[in-house]
C-alpha cells in the first residue's frame, strides 16, 4: 500500500534522522562545558554560545516536527498525490537542514536572521501538507 510513497517515506526518515543528529550535537556541546548540569542550559547563555544554539536548534525541531510529519503520514493514508507529497516533504527536510546549519554557524540576535527564511519555507510546507490532507479527506 505504501510502496508508492517511497520518496515521501525516505524524506520523512531524513527529517527524523536530522532531529536525532541535532539531539546528539546538543548533548555533546552541553557536556563539553566546564560546568554543566544534565538537562539544564544556563539562562545566561545566548546566541553567541554554540551550546545555546545547538539546544535551541534541537528544541525548535522538537516543537515543529510533529506538526509536519503527522499530517504528512495522514496524507499517505488518505491517498494524496505521491509527487506533490514527496515534493513538500523533501523541501521541508532540506529547509530544516539549512535552518540547522545556519543556526549552528551564525550567532546572531538579528531577526529575521538567514535561518528564518528556511524556517518560513518549512512553515509553508506544513500548511501545504495540512491543506493536502484536508483536501484528500473531503474530496
Amino acid at each position: 500500500m505504501f510502496a508508492v510513497y517511497t520518496y515521501s517515506i525516505a524524506g520523512l526518515l531524513l527529517i527524523i534522522f536530522t532531529v536525532f543528529v541535532q539531539n546528539i550535537v546538543a548533548a555533546i556541546a552541553h557536556r563539553r562545558q566546564s560546568q554543566y548540569i544534565p538537562g539544564k542550559v544556563s539562562d545566561e547563555l545566548s546566541h553567541d554560545s554554540f551550546v545555546f544554539r545547538s539546544h535551541r536548534t534541537f528544541h525548535n525541531s522538537l516543537e515543529n516536527v510533529h506538526q509536519f510529519t503527522l499530517p504528512a503520514i495522514l496524507c499517505m493514508f488518505l491517498g494524496a498525490p505521491t509527487t506533490l507529497l514527496a515534493l513538500l516533504i523533501w523541501i521541508y527536510a532540506l529547509c530544516r537542514i539549512m535552518h540547522m546549519g545556519l543556526y549552528y554557524a551564525i550567532a546572531t540576535e538579528k531577526n529575521p536572521s538567514p535561518r528564518s527564511y528556511f524556517y518560513m519555507i518549512g512553515v509553508l510546507c506544513t500548511v501545504g501538507v495540512f491543506g493536502l490532507a484536508i483536501f484528500q479527506l473531503f474530496m
